[in-house]
């Protein structure tokens, strides 16, 4: 019997080419990557918001379900957001570029303002209006740099290779962004915006020992930031000396989050069995919330958390290498290195690999504002995979054939068939 041959299925030399391949060459690859790893971490991240944010809800309000509650109408909102950012155009996100960014300066100036900003664990980064809601500038500026960003360097396509066209206007506008980010103490979002510009500058193709410059002044920065305020130089010195940390003070949050991961084993004491988040380990439900997957999963959970966030950062960096558009691959790249530096600084600090600095993990902490403008990112992109060669007629297609099958369901429900 002859074999029949599969379209792809051999290389130009007529080798047959690993069915891994093959799947990642059809056109919905990227597009359900990104929303396969987004929606698997966002499942994973609501159930346990409600185990790591029961005890510290009850306390503060009487109910183990009120902070859970906040998060799932966040990700009510967020969800359709995301949705809607993913039927945009390309054309959509250029045009919304420019009001972002100046939406997200006159919010980060708002934030500085006495009697508008309020400040959260030593960090003056929100704005409170009313009820449950508080904005979070600082999260909407991620997104308005990435968006921003593209657009300045696209427009100027061309005159890239000079240095003053590569660097002006961006690094101007990016350190006022930062500064104003740094001047309500968060030097984790600062750490992100500092990758995000290093992404754009990349993809642009600044020369390295340009990198070697900004990379220097930024590490220089950041010391100088870690030691300049007295909580910020508590996280550093505990990071260099964690054994003569001060167990019930500076060490306590290191030491604990160390014990959730350490107590989980292989498996984990299961979903809500946490001993850690009973008030002995701070934070428990937004920067350490990758412990209490630990403690709760075990290492098989922790795991599947850094495999979901590699996938994800491998589609998007896919994505921005097999577009031609180059806002796509400038916005795609900023996006990637957004999630994907502060997933890194998050899980590296519960770890103790680094300082601890004050970041959410994407799609699984508890924050709302930070849970939306990650959805509208990873919309974003799904816009963004839609414009890959046969992707859209792919998914145009896999709607009617679904709609044929539930028609197909309905009609043989009818009286009489």
């Amino acid at each position: 019997m002859s074999q029949t041959r599969q379209p792809g299925a051999r290389d130009a030399r007529g080798i047959p080419r690993p069915r891994s391949d093959r799947l990642l060459d059809r056109p919905l690859t990227s597009y359900l990557l990104v929303l396969g790893s987004a929606v698997a971490l966002l499942g994973l991240g609501l159930p346990m918001v409600l185990s790591a944010s029961s005890v510290t809800s009850y306390a503060a309000t009487g109910s183990s379900l009120a902070l859970f509650e906040r998060q799932f109408m966040w990700a009510a909102i967020g969800v359709p957001a995301m949705l809607i950012a993913a039927r945009l155009h390309v054309r959509a996100w250029r045009l919304l570029a420019y009001p972002a960014m100046g939406l997200a300066l006159v919010m980060l100036v708002l934030v500085l303002v006495p009697g508008v900003g309020v400040e959260v664990n030593g960090n003056r980064n929100w704005i409170d209006v009313g009820g449950p809601f508080r904005v979070q500038p600082a999260e909407a500026a991620k997104l308005a740099l990435v968006l921003w960003g593209a657009e300045v360097l696209v427009r100027k396509r061309g005159r890239l290779n000079q240095w003053r066209e590569l660097l002006v206007p961006l690094l101007p506008v990016a350190a006022v962004v930062l500064a104003l980010v740094l001047a309500g103490g968060d030097l984790g979002t600062a750490v992100v915006l500092m990758a995000i510009t290093a992404a754009l500058l990349f993809i642009a193709g600044a020369p390295m020992r340009l990198f070697a410059l900004l990379g220097a002044a930024a590490v220089a920065l950041v010391a100088y930031l870690s030691v300049s305020a007295p909580h910020r130089l508590d996280r550093f010195d505990t990071w260099l000396n964690p054994a003569l940390a001060d167990p019930l003070g500076n060490g306590l949050q290191y030491r604990h989050g160390l014990y959730a991961l350490g107590s989980g084993g292989w498996w984990g004491l299961g979903l809500g069995g946490s001993r850690e988040k009973w008030g002995r380990l701070p934070e428990a439900h937004t920067d350490f919330i990758y412990a209490v997957i630990g403690e709760e999963l075990g290492l098989a959970g922790t795991i599947t958390v850094l495999v979901l966030f590699g996938v994800l950062v491998f589609a998007g960096v896919r994505i921005a290498l097999r577009t031609t558009d180059p806002f796509v691959q400038l916005a795609a790249s900023g996006a990637t290195a957004w999630i994907g530096a502060q997933a890194l600084v998050n899980i590296g600090a519960v770890l103790g690999l680094l300082p601890i600095a004050g970041l959410p993990l994407p799609l699984l902490s508890y924050g709302g504002a930070a849970l939306l403008l990650t959805l509208v990112a990873i919309g974003m992109l799904l816009s963004f995979a839609r414009t890959e060669p046969g992707a859209n007629d792919a998914l145009v297609a896999r709607r009617a054939s679904r709609r044929q099958r539930w028609q197909a369901v309905f009609g043989s429900l009818q009286p009489g068939r």
